[in-house]
């Protein structure tokens, strides 16, 4: 569900037109609907509350502070995977009691920032890993907490690059040593490892490899409990999946949540979920307008302000992002965005941006309305790794943020300049 709908002709994110805030503040522009994000984070916590777990908020799909903030005072925590998201989360206001540290390469520098902030917890990907913070730990006169980051050999079904469940990935101990693992670590001085942590991929539209996840994990804990080792806490982080193409194309996390909730009820080691795309997903859209048409043999483009560098999945992932004027022509308003919509009076095109790079594009061989020069296109379902991972490719600079509050708007990140491409190099 999204706050983003069609009335009166028009694209509206909750009551403020498209195209008011496309004047305001021009393009391309990412745009945020404070409405959806909260709800998705209700509709999370809502689901899962018969076990009450820590809900940690991926800051890396999007990590604007104000986004951050909105979600903290909502009573969500944080998942962090760089010293720089940990600023964030500290910037925002997070509870470093809700925090948890992800991530294969921690520096030690990061693991002294993490300790001294008292976080809840690293999630520990490797053998050198734990020896390294119980060092840094040891070294700083502290005590750090830790989980395991368990590979569980499962496949989440989900694009090559993003899948991280099954074996010889770089993420996580492998299941058929993890009991071996924690025993050759039971005894450490400064690091107490007292969690177990997976993390199968994203976005995964299937229940099943989620079933099969916590299996093996409660059957691991089962093993190490027997054993002595005083497990905490089983965090299974995130990766529910959203709606790029049409609705019902994923899940909601309540059927998720039928599935496991009755899997973890009644342990006695508490819950934590990292949910990242499915809070921010379909809370964002890019903002983009046309620039030129031009035909290349049979095939038609349309280029727009919006390039690789400002939305990157298109050609990393091969990623579907519905495109779709924000005033569409007379027959071409939508009620809901779908692939197999067919505009009437429409033609088949790319979508592409000014990079110099063939990659540069944001759709290929799509059904669009017929569109014109300065006519305004949304990219929808942007707001999880939109924006987070956008670049100053080409010299170009990145484009503002804008958070969309009932009727009104406000800019949460203001649009770079050409200075601010080169201020860092003014040494």
């Amino acid at each position: 569900m999204d706050f983003f709908n069609y009335r009166d002709g028009q694209l509206f994110c909750e009551g403020v037109p498209a195209e008011k805030i496309a004047k305001g503040v021009g393009t391309p522009a990412y745009v945020y609907s404070k409405a959806t994000l909260l709800h998705h984070y209700r509709q999370v916590a809502d689901s899962f509350k018969a076990i009450n777990p820590t809900i940690c908020f991926s800051i890396k799909s999007s990590g604007n502070i104000h986004l951050c903030r909105v979600l903290a005072e909502a009573g969500c925590g944080f998942d962090v995977t760089s010293g720089g998201e940990l600023f964030r989360a500290l910037e925002a206001g997070g509870d470093p009691k809700k925090i948890i540290y992800a991530g294969v390469g921690k520096t030690d520098d990061e693991i002294r920032m993490a300790i001294d902030a008292g976080i809840a917890a690293f999630n520990i990907e490797s053998e050198a890993e734990i020896e390294n913070i119980d060092k840094v730990a040891g070294e700083m006169g502290k005590k750090a907490i830790g989980a395991v980051r368990i590979n569980p050999d499962v496949d989440p079904k989900t694009h090559k690059k993003t899948s991280t469940g099954t074996k010889e990935t770089k993420f996580g101990v492998d299941i058929e040593r993890a009991e071996r693992v924690f025993e050759q670590y039971r005894n450490l001085t400064n690091l107490r490892i007292a969690g177990v942590h997976v993390h199968i991929g994203s976005p995964v539209y299937e229940i099943q490899p989620y079933i099969d996840a916590v299996n093996k994990m409660t059957a691991l804990i089962d093993k190490l409990k027997a054993k002595g080792h005083p497990i905490e806490w089983l965090d299974l982080g995130g990766g529910f999946a959203v709606d790029y193409k049409k609705p019902g194309q994923a899940l909601p996390v309540t059927e998720h949540a039928k599935a496991l909730v009755p899997l973890l009820q009644g342990k006695d080691y508490h819950i934590a979920l990292e949910p990242g795309r499915y809070m921010v997903g379909n809370a964002g859209i890019l903002l983009t307008k046309v620039l030129y048409r031009k035909q290349g043999g049979e095939k038609k483009f349309v280029i727009v302000d919006a390039g690789m560098n400002d939305l990157i999945r298109p050609t990393l992932y091969e990623s579907y992002h519905f495109v779709w004027p924000a005033t569409p022509s007379e027959g071409n308003v939508i009620t809901a965005r779908d692939e197999s919509f067919v505009p009437k009076n429409g033609e088949t095109v790319d979508v592409v941006g000014p990079i110099c790079e063939s990659g540069d594009y944001l759709a290929k061989d799509r059904p669009l309305p017929i569109t014109k020069r300065g006519d305004l296109l949304a990219v929808f379902t942007a707001g999880a790794y939109g924006f987070a991972m956008a670049s100053n490719y080409n010299n170009r600079p990145r484009a503002p943020e804008v958070l969309v509050d009932g009727d009104s708007y406000k800019v949460i990140r203001r649009r770079e300049t050409y200075e601010d491409l080169v201020a860092a190099e003014r040494v």
